[in-house]
């Protein structure tokens, strides 16, 4: 079965430094780190202290306020440290990583015959829960709740994103066993693939294949719920991320937790942009010399596509959710008579002061300069050309920015999350913080309702 997703409200971003489709393996490292702070609402009570010997898929902590969500370790090693900020708040776990690996080993019933019971406890147990979030509010979901449906996206159209049909070539066996396993959770399985795709994905069984076309974010997976099956208040729907999901299938496969990541690392500052395979948690500097980037102190690294990613450093580790690490020039230059209204047409912008308009195909290598300070939020109609939901943005917007609960529940808060105000943040002349306003927005009415 298959249907149709078509969008044109929206934003394709042509930018110079796309991953070629070429695979590398990752430069051997022994440090490795979780960060708690991926998984945003998790407050991490620890299971281990430093110096201690883990193995892989061994708990490192779990949620305090849902003891049955374990954090595993990626690899076996030690635990070299807990970094800690304000309050004594966990930030990352960091780990040295052993020669000879050795992993947590897990007894798994037949699959033909395993209950969603089982699923749900294996899944629990073996520390791949947190794989799958929930909407509404973009948390890691709660298994105590009944979601009407997964969704999974396997088409990214943000700019310089990793191809997901690239990602997953290869493990389409394990990608398939992971669809099955997740079919036992819920009624009904959602995949959303490009429109022109006859890649195996198309193959896949178990599911119902949404065909996705238009400009970004059609990519996202809020504006793929909202097109097929709307979140209204008391509905939950599970997310998983289309690597994560043959992650899941690998572990049903062998019993072992399995932290694979295939990573783009992109942006035109980089060399040689590609793909590797890595690890959750891997460190990012070998990563980055490898593809010639030398210079980090002028450049900005991000954990995710340049519109909704994590800002993080060349010290780093790989995001616990992201396929991309992007590589922007900081933008701490600034252009002669910058307060002319016409910036040409090497400088992207939606407005029609500039000339870029004028050149659709353009491939832009931009900076993370804003060109502007914030200013009033006033009507423009430049949100609503970049939404493709049934939802008034700007609207929604104040609601959040004025607290207002009713408000929001009105317009729609619950079927959005903060990358689907992505655009807005690069597009808005008013240069307001929208994904951040919609995080706490979300945040205030998951503590006032649930």
């Amino acid at each position: 079965m298959s249907t149709d997703i078509k969008t044109r409200r929206g934003l394709t971003l042509n930018l110079k430094g796309a991953a070629s489709n070429v695979f590398k393996a990752a430069p051997s490292s022994s440090k490795f780190a979780i960060k708690p702070t991926d998984f945003h609402g998790v407050f991490p009570k620890l299971v281990c202290k430093e110096g201690d010997k883990v193995k892989a898929g061994q708990p490192l902590f779990y949620s305090k306020y849902q003891d049955s969500i374990q954090f595993v370790s990626p690899v076996s090693g030690t635990l070299t440290a807990v970094k800690r900020g304000a309050k004594r708040k966990v930030l990352e776990l960091s780990l040295t990583a052993d020669e000879k690996q050795q992993s947590v080993k897990h007894k798994l019933p037949s699959l033909e015959k395993i209950t969603s019971d089982e699923v749900k406890s294996l899944l629990l147990s073996s520390g791949n829960w947190p794989f799958i979030k929930q909407r509404p509010y973009d948390l890691v979901a709660d298994p105590n709740a009944q979601p009407k449906a997964i969704f999974i996206s396997a088409y990214a159209t943000a700019p310089l994103a990793a191809r997901l049909d690239v990602v997953l070539e290869g493990q389409q066996d394990a990608f398939q066993t992971g669809i099955n396993m997740l079919a036992k959770l819920v009624p009904c399985v959602h995949l959303s693939i490009g429109a022109e795709e006859e890649t195996l994905l198309a193959q896949t069984e178990n599911c119902i294949i949404h065909r996705v076309k238009g400009p970004h974010p059609v990519g996202n997976v809020g504006v793929q719920i909202h097109h097929v099956d709307p979140i209204n208040a008391g509905e939950v729907a599970w997310v998983v991320g289309a690597e994560d999901v043959a992650n899941i299938g690998r572990f049903f496969q062998i019993g072992k937790f399995d932290a694979s990541r295939t990573l783009a690392v992109a942006g035109h500052p980089v060399s040689t942009p590609c793909y590797f395979k890595t690890m959750i948690g891997a460190a990012l500097l070998p990563l980055l010399k490898d593809v010639g980037v030398e210079n980090t102190a002028t450049l900005r690294v991000i954990n995710g596509d340049v519109l909704s990613g994590t800002e993080t450093s060349a010290d780093s580790y790989v995001g616990y959710y992201n396929n991309t690490l992007s590589v922007l020039p900081e933008g701490n230059r600034y252009r002669m008579f910058g307060w002319l209204p016409f910036v040409g047409p090497k400088l992207h912008s939606m407005s029609n002061t500039s000339l870029s308009w004028l050149f659709p195909k353009r491939v832009y290598s931009p900076d993370t300069n804003l060109n502007g300070e914030e200013r009033a939020l006033v009507v423009t109609g430049e949100m609503e050309r970049v939404f493709p939901m049934d939802i008034f943005p700007m609207q929604l917007l104040k609601a959040c920015m004025a607290n207002d609960i009713e408000k929001m529940e009105q317009l729609g808060i619950y079927e959005v999350a903060p990358e689907d105000f992505a655009l807005i943040d690069y597009t808005s002349s008013s240069k307001i913080e929208a994904q951040a306003i919609i995080r706490e927005a979300l945040d205030l009415m998951y503590k006032e309702v649930g």
